[in-house]
């Protein structure tokens, strides 16, 4: 025997010669969309389900609209994106759960836009049960404590406890989230790479263009033995802020790479202000 549990079938119980007949009749109807049933043909999300035993407890369906919308949001972050636009996460919901976030009357071609906004920024919405972080213009990233209800959706708590987030000194929080806030880095994940200026590229080094020589690189060794550090204190569970926001190591990894595209387009800007300095 076996019970099966989700979307459309509440507590089903059948027989062995029952599924192999869904079976055979699956290979005989036409494939339904992944969008609108993710669990035909493919092993169970990750969000969502949870295997228990012979069992797959499915409990979207029982998730609120805003816990929709977070698990959307933790979806994005899977994928590496973070911080994630608005428009991304208007987009992902809409994907994940059509009939709950589709405009009305065009449900399968058009995401309801206002009904995923005014969850993420109203009066009870994600920002103000600090589930979210808003990072810049219609920029966003998950905190902690939105893990931590992500968590509990997953029915993820009996797992083995985590290692508890370090907690920055008050210098090392200024300086991550200067590099968090910086244009650099938000025109970078924007995909503005091409209206980077060197002003940029100063702003995010903590540089300025009057540093010559050895004063210009002891400043850049600073900021990549800052980096080396924070790398080490974020560590496998991250660092919590002040502000509740936690960073991992998505949010490094996405520092070195625009560190490391400033310094391949203006390497020749750093080595014309080195070469003033020996000059004089």
């Amino acid at each position: 025997m076996y019970r099966i549990e989700g979307a459309g079938c509440s507590g089903c119980t059948v027989r062995k010669g029952a599924i192999a007949a869904a079976r055979f009749h699956k290979n005989l109807t036409p494939k339904t969309p992944l969008r609108d049933n993710p669990t035909v043909g493919n092993p169970a999300p990750r969000l969502g389900l949870h295997a228990r035993g012979n069992r797959v407890v499915n409990i979207v369906a029982d998730c609120t609209v805003s816990e929709k919308i977070l698990l959307a949001a933790f979806e994005l972050e899977e994928e590496g994106q973070s911080p994630f636009s608005a428009e991304a996460l208007i987009v992902k919901s809409w994907q994940k759960f059509p009939k709950a976030f589709g405009l009305k009357g065009y449900a399968d071609q058009y995401p309801d836009s206002n009904k995923i906004l005014s969850s993420v920024m109203g009066e009870k919405g994600l920002t103000r049960r600090g589930w979210l972080s808003k990072m810049g213009q219609k920029l966003y990233t998950m905190t902690r404590e939105g893990r931590q209800m992500v968590r509990k959706l997953g029915h993820e708590e009996e797992a083995a406890p985590a290692e508890r987030a370090s907690k920055p000194s008050r210098d090392q929080e200024k300086f991550l989230l200067g590099l968090l806030g910086s244009p650099a880095l938000e025109k970078y994940q924007q995909g503005l790479k091409l209206e980077l200026t060197f002003a940029d590229a100063c702003k995010f080094w903590g540089i300025s263009e009057n540093l010559r020589g050895e004063a210009l690189d002891a400043r850049m060794d600073r900021l990549r033995a800052g980096l080396t550090e924070m790398d080490r204190l974020v560590g496998t569970s991250g660092i919590d802020l002040s502000n509740g926001r936690n960073i991992g190591k998505e949010e490094m990894r996405s520092i070195h790479k625009v560190d490391e595209y400033l310094s391949e387009r203006f390497g020749r800007h750093l080595s014309l202000l080195r070469n003033r300095g020996e000059r004089n």
